[in-house]
Order: structure tokens, then sequence, then C-alpha cells
């Protein structure tokens, strides 16, 4: 009885030291747990993140190898990471949509990527960083989204605004976080 006595505190010392370990250990590892600043960037990078009009985005394949698609995008830097807002037909939308959950990102303005004859590869000497992917579906993300794309695309926005508004609400458009990895 004596020894009972001893080891049921361990046992239940034990469960709570497991308990918390398998909540810190869940809460590191799961989908959807990670904090969007989960890695730092250079300084060089973050500040070309405030300052862009674009960033490059290829969603990165199972073997961890980039997708042949690769485009720039209209962006905001919000909490560490990267928002774009997509439609749900784009590759990026798909690839997510099918599990790929990394991508790269590249920061810049280097023109468009896609070309008559060939792809302007120039964005590849930009500072670059690899992500995780998630969708977000917070509509205050949605709305710094909306206005960051009002201050950083002045001219082209008002023309895009209802449209991009109908979709989030809609569905048809998803807003997609790459958190630094």
């Amino acid at each position: 009885m004596r020894a009972k006595r001893r080891t049921a505190p361990a046992s239940s010392e034990r469960r709570r030291f497991l308990k918390g370990t398998l909540a810190f250990a869940g809460a590191c590892v799961l989908p959807g747990a990670w904090t969007p600043a989960a890695a730092a960037l250079p300084d060089a990078t973050v500040r070309l993140l405030e300052t862009s009009h674009f960033v490059y985005v290829s969603p990165l394949l199972r073997d961890g190898s980039e997708s042949h698609c690769h485009g720039e995008v209209w962006y905001a830097w919000d909490a560490g990471s990267v928002l774009v807002l997509t439609a749900r037909t784009t590759w990026k939308a798909r690839a997510h949509a099918r599990g790929l959950d990394r991508a790269r990102v590249w920061v810049g303005d280097h023109g468009r990527w896609k070309g008559w004859f060939s792809n302007n590869e120039d964005f590849r000497r930009a500072p670059r960083f690899d992500a995780h992917v998630r969708e977000e579906r917070d509509q205050a993300a949605f709305e710094r989204l909306m206005e960051s794309y009002a201050v950083r695309y002045p001219e082209e926005f008002p023309d895009w605004e209802a449209r991009m508004r109908a979709g989030f609400a809609s569905g048809a458009r998803a807003l997609l976080r790459y958190a630094p990895a």
C-alpha cells in the first residue's frame, strides 16, 4: 500500500508533464496551429515587403520542388506574413486546396513573369523565403488587405475593389496567408 501512495503522485505528475508536453508539441506541429510570424526574415527583406508592389509566388510540390507556375501578385504584408487574395481557379488556390501547403515567395518588382516567347526569370535574383500556406477566413484580415491595396495600388485598386469584395464574400476568391517557414 505504501508503494502505491508513493507512485500515485508521481504518475499524476507524469500525466501533467506529458499533457503539457503534448499540448506544446501540438501547438508547434499541428496544421493551423503555427503563428503567422513563425520565422524571422532579414531586415532588408522585411523593408522590401513593406514597400514593394509585387511578390512572386510558386507553390511547392510534395517533393519540395517548385511548380512550373510562378506569378507576380498584389499582396499585403500583415502580421509578419504575406496576404494574397486570389480566384479559386488560380494555381495558387488550387494547389492549396490539393494539400500543397508550402510555397516559395520572392519579393520585388521584376516585371511580368510570363512573356510571349519566353518567361522573365529576373525575379529569381530577388530576396526570397519559403512559406507555409493557409487559407485565412478572418474578415478583419480581409479588411486590412483591402486597406493595404487602397494605399499600395491607388490607381488600379478602385477598378478591382467591388469584384474582390464580392468574390471574398461569395467564396469565389481565397485569402491565402504565406507565413515564413
